[in-house]
């Protein structure tokens, strides 16, 4: 099904996830004229880009607009005062499309009634296209209104499409929340060269280069994760000692356990 034939689409939110997707359809041909952007204070930047793309822009919902998409990209904290006033949107043919983290399909029937909905979690390497998104849809979700929703999701990188939605917490411990876990990482190689007797800022040159590297690798590369670490692994050389107390049974593989099963009920009890 073309986007046309879905309706307007209507983006809530245009932040840096919002502005984001929004960059990501117009580049993948969505046209601007089926788009309209809801946001109260939008920068300059996203101001200058909605009109040049010759999108629609208002600082709320107006009594004469219908979504066939209304994709909420908004914080979690500010849904339930935003909601409501986005109901009228929502027709018989609308579907509902939640970035919003914690907040569940029955959260938006709430405020929105019954409706076609996914719940979707991205991570922000959506925004620069690189990142990997989680989805959960709702019974009322046909397969054309997935297979555009898929289309529009899958412009900030792959898409995963998931069995319940509890799952949604799983995923927002793994990827949602995941690269912080990287980024601190890097943090912690530097902060280890530093204390080997390099420079910082050499120290945190390398770490950084070093870990934006192996991940492009591993995005090209065919080869699992374990045969990339094996291939730098060389019998009793430098790397198999790091690894030997990295791999150790008080090391990295227990500690990961307890980080993303902290961060999964920690979903969950913001999902209520």
């Amino acid at each position: 099904m073309s986007y046309s034939a879905m309706g307007q689409v209507v983006l809530v939110g245009a932040g840096n996830m919002g502005g984001a997707m929004l960059t990501g359809w117009l580049k993948s041909g969505v046209p601007g004229s089926s788009i309209t952007v809801i946001d109260p204070g939008p920068s300059e930047a996203m101001l200058k880009q909605i009109a040049d793309a010759g999108a629609c822009y208002t600082k709320e919902a107006t009594a004469d607009l219908r979504a066939g998409i209304l994709f909420l990209a908004l914080k979690p904290q500010v849904m339930g005062a935003v909601l409501p006033t986005l109901r009228s949107l929502v027709g018989p043919r609308t579907v509902v499309v939640s970035v919003a983290a914690g907040k569940t399909l029955a959260f938006m029937e709430q405020h929105l009634g019954a409706a076609a909905m996914v719940r979707a979690m991205p991570n922000t390497p959506a925004m620069i296209g690189r990142g990997i998104t989680g989805a959960f849809a709702n019974d009322a979700v046909s397969t054309e209104q997935r297979d555009t929703v898929h289309r529009l999701l899958k412009v900030s990188g792959p898409v995963e499409w998931l069995d319940n939605e509890d799952q949604i917490n799983s995923v927002t411990a793994v990827s949602g929340s995941g690269p912080a876990y990287v980024f601190y990482l890097v943090e912690c190689m530097a902060e280890a060269g530093r204390k080997a007797g390099l420079q910082a800022d050499l120290a945190m040159r390398l770490a950084r280069e070093t870990v934006a590297g192996a991940g492009e690798l591993l995005h090209q590369s065919p080869d699992a994760a374990a045969i990339l670490r094996q291939n730098v692994t060389s019998p009793g050389g430098t790397t198999a000692a790091a690894l030997s107390v990295l791999m150790a049974d008080g090391g990295m593989q227990p500690l990961f356990n307890k980080a993303i099963e902290a961060a999964r009920k920690r979903a969950e009890e913001l999902a209520g």
